[in-house]
């Protein structure tokens, strides 16, 4: 018997159209998306690690960091190591995501990071004692990362301070994504603007 996540949604099936990152997706099926960090001293060991275990990793932050959006958000320790937490958010997305789309949520998480990952980026390059903004192409495992990261920051913000709850958030920023609506989604804009300034470098 294969497993299903959370015993729910089945990961036969799923199609990635993109190739490369397909390289860095694992659709690995699994009851419980948790290795309890056995891959974190591999080389690329994350790539053995299932899509939706790293989306929980991914919410298990103290906010947004650095400025953001114009704004910065602490959580004050709400999230951060809590990771059985972090699952039952994501399980409860993936739900609300199964009814109002009607699809396996999986596939659509898959979209949404098709979606909002960058093709380009600058990196800073020092050459004579003088700074220049250069684009550089970003490897799978980057663009899965920033994809991956830009949906749970979006999620943080559309819950902090406000009456919609963490799973509500990120189940409208996945729906949202994996629907190429571009006025709604954060990650969405995001590799817009990732990719405008990585343009703007050549």
């Amino acid at each position: 018997m294969v497993d299903k996540i959370f015993g729910k949604y089945p990961v036969d099936g799923i199609e990635i159209r993109d190739k490369s990152i397909a390289q860095a997706v694992s659709l690995k099926a699994i009851l419980v998306p948790h290795t309890f960090g056995r891959h974190t001293r591999r080389v690329l060991g994350k790539t053995q690690i299932n899509i939706v275990e790293r989306l929980a990793n991914k919410l298990m932050r103290g906010g947004t960091g650095q400025k953001t959006s114009g704004k910065v958000i602490r959580t004050k320790g709400q999230m951060q190591g809590k990771k059985l937490r972090a699952l039952k958010i994501v399980e409860e997305a993936l739900d609300t995501v199964a009814a109002e789309m009607k699809v396996n949520p999986i596939q659509a998480l898959i979209e949404a990071v098709q979606n909002s990952a960058p093709r380009e980026d600058t990196t800073r390059v020092s050459y004579g004692g003088v700074s220049y903004q250069v684009a550089v192409d970003i490897s799978a495992t980057r663009r899965m990362d920033m994809a991956l990261r830009n949906i749970s920051l979006a999620a943080l913000m559309g819950s902090f301070n406000k009456p919609k709850s963490l799973s509500q958030s990120l189940a409208s920023e996945i729906m949202f994504t994996a629907k190429g609506d571009i006025q709604n989604s954060y990650a969405m804009k995001k590799r817009d603007e990732t990719e405008r300034m990585a343009r703007s470098a050549r």
